[in-house]
C-alpha cells in the first residue's frame, strides 16, 4: 500500500465532511442501494444494533468489551468520533487509519456519484458514506461479531438495513425532538424502529410512556423482550458495576448485561466474561478523571437534557467527595441542550467559563451566557480552548487546589 500523503486526507476529509452541509434526507433507501452496490457487506458479520437518547455509545463499548473477553474477533461503529475521525470505525478497538479512509473513499465515491447522477438527492449523505466504511471494514478485517450503534433516532437510521442478533434501546429522552417529536411516544416509535420481527430487544430504563410503545412494538412484531427495570430493580446496589463512573453507568451495565445473556449460548458468553468486559471498559469522555499538572481534571460529554439529570448527580457527588465547588468550562450546540445544562451547572459551579466549539450548531458565547440563571453568583468568563488549554496538561483557570469540569458537547471535548 503506498504512502498516504497528508494532502490526499486533508482532501478526502474536505469532500466527507462537505457532503454534511447538504443537509439531511431521512429514509433508509438511500443506504440500502449503496450497499447493494458494495455487495451487501452488512449481512456478512452478525451484529448487535444499539439505540437509545443516551447510554447507546457506553452501552456499544461495554457489549464490545464483553465480547472481546468471550474471545471474539469484534467491530465497533459509533458516533460521533472524539478527535480522530477514524474512531468511528474500530476492529478489536483499533481505529480505522487514514489511509484506510483515503482507499474507502476512493473506492465508494465513484459508486455514489453515480448513484447521485440522475437525482443529487440520492448522493449518500457523510453518515451513509462512514456506515458503508464501517461494514466493509468488518467484513474485510474478518470480524466475528459487531455493534453498531445508531446515528439518530432508529427507524430511518443509515445503520437500520440490518437484522441483528439482538436489538438494544437504552434510554428515551427528549433530544433531536424536531426529527424524532415532541412527545416520549414519538420518541420510542423512532427508536423502536430497529426491533426487528422475532429478534429480542433489551430495554434500558425509560419513561414509562416510552416504555409502553416500546414493548407494544416489541409485541408486534414477534420480538421477546428483556427489561432491565424488571430484571434488576429498583435498588442501584443490585446492579453490575463497571470501571466507568456514575450511577447511570451502573444502568448502562445492567443493559449490556442482559444484552450479552441473551447471545450467551449461541456466542458463548460467561458471567465471567460479562464481568471482566464491564470492569475493563475504554470509553473516554464520559466522566472521565485525568490529571492536569497534578489538578484533578473531569471530561464529561453531557449534552442534552437527560444528560444534565446524570450531570446534576455527577456533580453532587463530586462535591461529597472533594468539598470544593468545580470549575467549569462548558459549550453546547443549540439553546435546547444548553439550557438545562446551564441551570445544572449554575447549581455546583464556583466560576463558569463559556467557549464554543468549532461547529456550526454551536452556541456563541451570548446564547450561553443569557441561559444563566440569575441566580448563579459566582465568575462568569468567555475564552477559547486554545487558551484555556495552551499545553498537553496545563489549564490556565482554577486555583492549585480547583477541580476542573469540563462538560457539554462531545466536539468540546475532542478540542479540549
Amino acid at each position: 500500500m503506498a504512502a498516504r500523503e497528508p494532502a490526499e486526507y486533508a482532501a478526502v476529509t474536505e469532500y466527507l465532511f462537505a457532503l454534511k452541509t447538504r443537509g439531511a434526507k431521512f429514509g433508509i433507501d438511500r443506504m440500502r442501494a449503496l450497499a447493494a452496490e458494495i455487495g451487501h457487506p452488512e449481512r456478512a458479520v452478525p451484529c448487535v444494533h444499539v439505540a437509545g437518547t443516551n447510554g447507546k455509545g457506553s452501552v456499544s463499548a461495554m457489549l464490545d468489551a464483553i465480547l472481546h473477553a468471550a474471545g471474539w474477533r469484534t467491530g465497533l461503529y459509533t458516533s460521533p468520533h472524539l478527535v480522530r475521525l477514524g474512531e468511528r470505525v474500530q476492529v478489536e478497538r483499533t481505529i480505522l487509519s487514514e489511509q484506510e479512509i483515503v482507499d474507502y473513499v476512493r473506492e465508494l465515491r465513484p459508486i455514489a456519484d453515480r448513484l447521485g447522477a440522475v437525482d443529487p438527492d440520492d448522493q449518500p449523505s457523510f453518515f451513509e458514506f462512514m456506515t458503508a466504511m464501517a461494514f466493509q471494514q468488518f467484513a474485510r478485517k474478518g470480524c466475528e461479531i459487531s455493534v453498531i450503534e445508531v446515528g439518530l433516532g432508529g427507524r430511518l437510521d443509515a445503520t437500520n438495513i440490518v437484522t441483528p442478533e439482538v436489538s438494544v434501546i437504552t434510554s428515551i429522552g427528549m433530544d433531536h425532538c424536531e426529527y424524532l417529536g415532541y412527545k416520549y411516544e414519538e420518541i420510542a416509535a423512532e427508536k423502536a424502529g430497529i426491533i426487528k420481527p422475532g429478534r429480542p430487544v433489551v430495554m434500558g430504563r425509560m419513561p414509562a410512556a416510552a416504555e409502553a410503545t416500546i414493548r407494544r412494538i416489541a409485541r408486534e412484531r414477534g420480538a421477546p423482550l428483556t427489561s432491565v427495570a424488571e430484571t434488576f430493580g429498583e435498588d442501584l446496589a443490585a446492579y453490575p458495576e463497571t470501571n466507568l463512573e456514575g450511577d447511570y453507568q451502573r444502568w448502562n451495565a445492567a443493559t449490556a448485561t442482559l444484552a450479552a445473556r441473551i447471545l450467551g449460548e449461541r456466542w458463548r458468553i460467561t458471567d465471567a466474561a460479562i464481568q471482566h468486559g464491564l470492569r475493563h471498559v475504554d470509553w473516554p469522555g464520559r466522566w472521565q478523571r485525568v490529571s492536569l499538572g497534578g489538578r484533578l481534571a473531569i471530561l464529561d460529554a453531557s449534552h442534552n437534557p437527560e444528560g444534565a439529570q446524570v450531570l446534576d448527580s455527577n456533580l453532587q457527588h463530586l462535591f461529597a467527595e472533594t468539598h470544593r465547588a468545580p470549575v467549569v468550562i462548558t459549550g453546547a450546540l443549540g439553546a435546547v441542550r444548553a439550557r438545562p445544562l446551564l441551570e445544572t451547572i449554575a447549581r455546583h459551579a464556583s466560576e463558569i467559563h463559556l467557549v464554543v466549539p468549532h461547529q456550526a450548531r454551536a452556541c456563541s458565547q451570548d446564547e450561553l451566557a443569557a441561559l444563566i440563571p440569575a441566580t448563579f453568583r459566582g465568575r462568569v468568563t468567555r475564552g477559547a480552548v486554545e487558551t484555556l488549554f495552551p499545553r498537553p496538561d496545563v489549564c490556565t483557570v482554577g486555583g492549585p487546589e480547583d477541580v476542573i469540569v469540563v462538560t457539554g458537547s462531545i466536539y468540546l471535548l475532542g478540542e479540549v
